[in-house]
C-alpha cells in the first residue's frame, strides 16, 4: 500500500469498522478515531475539531450539515461507508472544497438479494403463514397462494442496485420493466413514464436516492394507479414513498402488502402503525448489510480515503 505524504486522522461515525477497512487506512499512515451513538450534528463537528481529521467514514445517515463542515477546516474527504448520501449537505461540502464519496455498487449484489426475497415472502404470504402455524393454525390446501413467476415487476431507480434486483427477478421468471426511456436497460423493457408504469406491475420495486426530486414521489395518487394488491417494496429510502399515503393504502386493502427496510424516522419507533399491518414486512435498514457485502463496502470505502488524499483518481462513480 503507498502511503500518503502525511499522517491523516480518520473519524468513523460508529464504534466500530472492518478490521480490513482499518489496516488499509494504517498502512497508508492513518490513525483511526471513533464515535459512539448517539451522533448528533453538535457532536460530530465536535469531534472532528477534536481530532483533526482529514476524512470522515460516514456510517449510517448521521448529519453532515453545513455547520458541521465548516467546523472541520482540515477535512478533505466524506467516505459513504456504502452508497446513501442523503444525510450530507452536498452544496455545502462543494463549497468547502470538501469531496464525497460513495462505494459505488459494492453492496448492490445483497441489497438486490434482500429486495427479492421480501418479494418472494410477501407473494407466497410467508408472514402470515408463519403466524398461523405459531398460532396452532393449519389451513393446509384451503390456503391459495400465488406465483412469483410471470408478475410484473416495475423497477424505480436502475443504478447498480436496481439493475441487479431486475436481473434476479427476471431469473426468477418474472417480467421486468424499468422506470427509464427505452433502450437502455440492459433489453428489459421500459416505460419513461411513472404514472404509465404504474398500472403495468404487480410488484414495485424502489432503489432511487433520496433527492428533492425523489421526495415524496409514491404517494396517494401514484398508489392509486397500481394494481389493486400489488406489492411494494422500498430498500431506497423512506422517505421516497408518502408513508401515510402508504398506511391508508395499505389499510383500504388497495395494496396487498410491502415490503419495507428503509423509513422517515429511523429505528422505527415503538407502536408505529406499520407494525400492526400483517400484510407488511418490516427489516431495520440492513438489506445492504451481509458480511460480504460489509467488507467489500469497507475495505473500498478506505480505499477511497487514502486514494484521494494521495492525489490519486477515484474510480468512476465513486466521486460524486
Amino acid at each position: 500500500m503507498t502511503t500518503t505524504s502525511t499522517p491523516f486522522n480518520v473519524l468513523v461515525t460508529a464504534e466500530h469498522w472492518a478490521p480490513e477497512a482499518q489496516a488499509v487506512v494504517q498502512q497508508a499512515g492513518g490513525q483511526i478515531h471513533f464515535m459512539a451513538e448517539p451522533i448528533t450534528a453538535q457532536n460530530l463537528a465536535e469531534r472532528l475539531a477534536q481530532t483533526g481529521a482529514q476524512a470522515l467514514v460516514l456510517r449510517g445517515s448521521k448529519p453532515v450539515s453545513a455547520a458541521v463542515l465548516r467546523a472541520a477546516p482540515a477535512l478533505r474527504i466524506v467516505a459513504k461507508n456504502g452508497a446513501g448520501v442523503d444525510s450530507v449537505d452536498m452544496e455545502a461540502a462543494r463549497t468547502q472544497g470538501v469531496a464525497v464519496a460513495v462505494a459505488q455498487a459494492a453492496n448492490a449484489p445483497a441489497v438486490a438479494e434482500h429486495a427479492l426475497a421480501l418479494m418472494l415472502a410477501l407473494v407466497r404470504q410467508l408472514p402470515q403463514l408463519d403466524q398461523q402455524v405459531r398460532a396452532g393454525g393449519w389451513a393446509g390446501s384451503n390456503w391459495q397462494g400465488r406465483d412469483f413467476r410471470g408478475s410484473t415487476v416495475g423497477i424505480v431507480g436502475y443504478g447498480a442496485i436496481g439493475r441487479a434486483t431486475a436481473q434476479l427477478a427476471a431469473a426468477l421468471g418474472a417480467k421486468v420493466l424499468v422506470l427509464r426511456p427505452a433502450g437502455q436497460a440492459d433489453g428489459f423493457d421500459c416505460e419513461p413514464d411513472l404514472r404509465q408504469l404504474l398500472p403495468r406491475v404487480d410488484i414495485l420495486s424502489l432503489h432511487c436516492p433520496l433527492t428533492e426530486q425523489t421526495r415524496g414521489l409514491i404517494g396517494a395518487n401514484e398508489l392509486a394507479l397500481l394494481r389493486p394488491g400489488s406489492l411494494l417494496i422500498n430498500t431506497a429510502r423512506g422517505p421516497v414513498v408518502d408513508e401515510a399515503a402508504l398506511l391508508a393504502a395499505l389499510e383500504s386493502g388497495h395494496l396487498g402488502g410491502a415490503g419495507l427496510d428503509t423509513f422517515d424516522i429511523e429505528p422505527l419507533p415503538q407502536g408505529h402503525p406499520l407494525a400492526r399491518l400483517p400484510q407488511v414486512l418490516l427489516t431495520p435498514h440492513v438489506a445492504g448489510v451481509t458480511r460480504q457485502a460489509a467488507l467489500r463496502v469497507a475495505t473500498l470505502t478506505a480505499t477511497n480515503i487514502v486514494d484521494h488524499l494521495a492525489g490519486r483518481p477515484l474510480p468512476a462513480g465513486h466521486l460524486l
